[in-house]
């Protein structure tokens, strides 16, 4: 066989063993590398209607101090560029409609992507916001909505093609009922990327939230990527979605969705469906209870009024404790009740910060920021569950870093419990006390007996390992 065949053969068996690698099983591909920041970080959202009374960058600025105190790094913002303002409520949302806020002007609805609307302020006072918030190490993602834009989005007259159409013509629209992006028009392609660069060049940005990411193509958000590397290589990207491959090479972050938090052997079998179908390595999800979505659906029965303070603790505690993510959204560290739109204003009653009730959940939840900060383990270490006698109320697993352990109990019912844990056999146990309510513990030789209250927990850290 000659040199140049040789050569041959070497390149085809090189290039199988690559198409074989790509063609494997997801959970046996590795996710891609994220920055530390991301990785190590606690999120915030603010929806700017809530965020403050005067629903304005500069207002939502003004606060920041408070954000910082709290001790998150990372915000994420809900759109503040141009809404759609047709008054035609035949183009509105159905819960646009159901609101009653009787307002065209939905933040989800985008008219122009390249400016800030005139309801939060200028493009300065988004520069504005965005840098004080790198002041107080604080980065900023902002919430990019390409699935579909506003009837009369300023791009339409010149570019009648960045729409899908039907056969007649007329504009096809998405979800929601709104005119769907022509995702397969290569100049609008062309025309978004830029958008995202422009934002990241000109303002700062430290990555993007992408809204209903899976319904637009991968291939859009991975040469995002490949664009968004090359002026800043750790931009976050975030996605609204649940694709399985989406963390291979385009995003850092997908949602957690799918998570329901009244049951505990539901939450442990939704984290070990997710782990199985997701890249290894590191797939990552934001953890949350409340966004923007849910506190827009619930506003008559809050979350805070349905759950209960101890019933959000526990769970607080369970979000931080897990891999991924946690998220907190805006007021909720200050137990609000308020309604809450993104159809028109409705802000948070930060007086209830100023109470005893609202005082106490402050400061719980800067308690779980720095703790979250303080233990590597919680931020870079594998999730190992561990079996429990009472599975269905209560989550128990280990956080595992090197020489680093952390242990998880929470109670997620409101029914007192005696649970026995069971540990690995190779884990030798003796605890300090991280994080406690409702609890006792007492160490033997199966593992540890735990007396929990209704939504009590216990995180404590191993000393034998350290």
């Amino acid at each position: 066989m000659n040199r140049t065949l040789i050569g041959i053969v070497g390149w085809l068996t090189l290039a199988a063993s690559v198409f074989a690698a790509e063609a494997g099983a997801l959970n046996e591909r590795e996710a891609r590398r994220s920055p530390e920041w991301v990785t190590g970080g606690v999120m915030y959202q603010i929806q700017p209607r809530a965020f403050t009374p005067e629903g304005t960058l500069r207002a939502a600025t003004a606060r920041l101090p408070k954000v910082a105190e709290l001790g998150v790094d990372i915000i994420y913002l809900c759109p503040v560029f141009v809404a759609d303002d047709d008054p035609n409520i035949q183009g509105w949302s159905p819960r646009q409609k159901k609101s009653g806020m009787n307002n065209p002007r939905n933040p989800y609805r985008m008219k122009d992507y390249y400016h800030v609307d005139p309801e939060y302020g200028t493009d300065d006072d988004l520069k504005a916001l965005i840098a004080e918030a790198h002041r107080f190490g604080i980065r900023v993602l902002l919430d990019m909505v390409y699935l579909h834009c506003g009837p009369t989005a300023v791009f339409l007259d010149e570019h009648p093609d960045f729409v899908k159409r039907d056969a007649e013509g007329k504009v096809a629209v998405a979800a929601w009922g709104f005119p769907a992006l022509n995702l397969a028009n290569s100049e609008l392609r062309e025309y978004l990327w830029k958008n995202m660069e422009y934002w990241v060049w000109e303002f700062g940005a430290d990555g993007f939230r992408c809204d209903v990411s899976d319904g637009i193509p991968l291939d859009f958000w991975e040469t995002a990527r490949e664009r968004l590397n090359k002026i800043r290589p750790d931009l976050c990207l975030l996605a609204e979605g649940t694709r399985r491959e989406d963390q291979l090479k385009a995003f850092d972050l997908d949602y957690g969705w799918g998570f329901k938090w009244d049951n505990a052997a539901g939450v442990r079998k939704q984290w070990e469906k997710m782990r199985d179908e997701r890249p290894r390595g590191g797939a990552r999800f934001i953890r949350f209870i409340d966004n923007h979505d849910i506190a827009n659906d619930s506003y008559d029965n809050r979350i805070e009024k349905e759950w209960g303070t101890r019933r959000v603790n526990a769970t607080l505690v369970a979000l931080f404790t897990l891999d991924g993510v946690p998220m907190l959204y805006n007021g909720q560290e200050v137990a609000d009740t308020a309604r809450h739109s993104i159809f028109g204003r409705s802000p948070i009653d930060w007086a209830n910060g100023d109470t005893p009730a609202g005082q106490i959940r402050f400061a719980f939840c800067k308690q779980l920021c720095v703790m979250r900060h303080a233990e590597r383990a919680l931020t870079h270490g594998e999730v190992v569950w561990l079996d429990n006698d009472q599975p269905d109320s209560v989550v128990s697993f280990l956080r595992h870093a090197a020489s680093k352990e952390i242990l998880s109990v929470v109670n997620l019912s409101d029914r007192p419990t005696t649970v026995r844990v069971t540990f690995p056999e190779r884990t030798g146990w003796s605890c300090d006390t991280l994080l406690a309510e409702g609890s006792q513990a007492e160490r033997d030789d199966s593992g540890f007996l735990v007396n929990l209250e209704g939504f009590g927990y216990l995180v404590a850290k191993n000393r034998k390992v350290d």
